[in-house]
């Protein structure tokens, strides 16, 4: 990338005087020459006293912004950057030929000469859009984003400006797609928690409520990337309005936001990793919506996959076991069904947790009444049935063996209880 990309005939006002480059920020002498910032500064901090250009002794070594010459060069890059994407050479290749250059400009332009603030006459939207393409195309031109001095803290600074919901959509996706490059991740993280600027999640929340379907995908995603540790799964656990929305669009039955479900957990596996953010979402009603996403026989196998590993979590504390003993009709019943069909181990260790750390009996009857000692059993015989899942399965075929056997004729009902897998016996 950079100067190989710009070997196309480059208008010469637009090439800084000294190193012979398309002009970044373009700066006018009092002789009236114009350069490029940095290479008339090095010039000057060289000991130069005169114009490079003209070798005039400087009265003066202020330096004027050229924003007419900085618009017209961006202008320029812009429309070579569209002729190249419709260019027949450019129709048979998929990667957009926009520069380091056009980006160091966009970057450069977006920033501003006054520290951050969106110039006036900034199309966002329209830079915006050429970057995310960009970007979609192949990881190398992520990486090169991810490492552009200064792109992602102008890029995230866009969360905490009132700018239209069209621009922070194009923002969460720039920053959705180059997450993953190394360092993103933490400069993110520092960049958001470390201002304690509550305007970024007013953003995504706002996306949440307002934006397409893949924008909240991605605004949920970015969350749960910035859940890297204990002190970030807190902070995001302490945003009222954040979780709320959130559960409240995992609580929404729609089948066009199967994957939007589906992320909301992963971010609520991460999230639930603080204590402080386990006993939140259990407070909202967690273990409720968890209950009807494992009923529900069109639940895909990711989800319900998710929603067990959630209901584990819940299982490990008190307030997590209450509410489940509280809907163990539903709850326990959505559990038992699901042994064998997806997430069995974490499926075994919220029984576990329930039969035998609790030792929940309502639990217990709920278990048996769904046909789950034979399930326990087929699970135990199963060739993916892990050592500890194993375990698992054994001591809780032994207390409701021995709950049966202890039980009065009212209670667990041993002696009406009859499986018809008789053929399968214990391991």
């Amino acid at each position: 990338m950079g100067r190989e990309q710009l070997s196309i005939a480059v208008p010469s006002p637009f090439r800084c005087p000294i190193s012979m480059e398309v002009m970044k920020s373009p700066v006018s002498l009092c002789t009236g020459v114009t350069y490029d910032r940095s290479s008339i500064q090095h010039w000057l901090e060289s000991g130069h006293d005169t114009c490079p250009a003209t070798m005039q002794v400087l009265p003066s070594k202020h330096l004027v912004p050229n924003l007419t010459l900085q618009r017209l060069i961006h202008l320029w890059l812009l429309h070579h950057h569209h002729s190249s994407l419709n260019s027949p050479s450019s129709s048979s290749s998929s990667t957009p030929s926009i520069s380091s250059e056009q980006v160091r400009i966009f970057v450069d332009t977006i920033q501003g000469e006054n520290g951050g603030q969106l110039g006036g006459q900034l199309d966002c939207h329209e830079y915006l859009a050429k970057i995310v393409d960009f970007a979609k195309v192949r990881d190398e031109n992520r990486r090169f984003l991810a490492h552009s001095e200064s792109f992602v803290e102008v890029i995230v600074s866009f969360l905490c400006k009132s700018v239209e919901i069209e621009v922070l959509e194009l923002v969460v996706r720039v920053l959705y797609l180059i997450m993953s490059q190394k360092g993103v991740e933490e400069r993110v993280n520092r960049l958001i928690f470390g201002s304690n600027n509550q305007k970024y999640f007013t953003s995504i929340c706002l996306l949440l409520l307002e934006g397409s379907l893949s924008s909240k995908i991605e605004s949920v995603r970015i969350l749960e990337s910035l859940a890297s540790d204990s002190e970030s799964k807190r902070r995001i656990a302490e945003k009222e309005d954040l979780v709320s929305v959130l559960f409240d669009l995992l609580s929404s039955d729609n089948a066009d936001t199967a994957d939007l479900h589906d992320a909301i957990l992963s971010c609520f596996i991460s999230v639930s990793g603080s204590r402080f953010g386990k006993s939140k979402i259990i407070r909202l009603g967690l273990v409720r919506v968890l209950s009807e996403r494992l009923s529900n026989h069109n639940t895909k196998t990711s989800t319900a996959e998710k929603s067990l590993k959630l209901l584990s979590v819940a299982a490990s504390c008190g307030e997590g076991r209450s509410t489940i003993s509280e809907d163990s009709k539903q709850c326990a019943a959505a559990v038992v069904e699901r042994l064998m069909k997806a997430g069995t181990e974490d499926a075994v260790a919220v029984l576990w947790g329930m039969c035998c750390l609790h030792g929940d009996r309502k639990v217990k009857d709920v278990v048996v009444k769904s046909n789950g000692v034979t399930k326990l059993l087929l699970v135990m015989q199963s060739e993916y049935c892990e050592g500890h899942v194993r375990r698992m399965c054994a001591e809780l075929l032994k207390v409701l063996r021995d709950g049966f056997k202890s039980a009065a004729s009212g209670g667990l009902g041993l002696g009406r209880y009859e499986t018809k897998s008789t053929h399968i016996m214990p391991c």
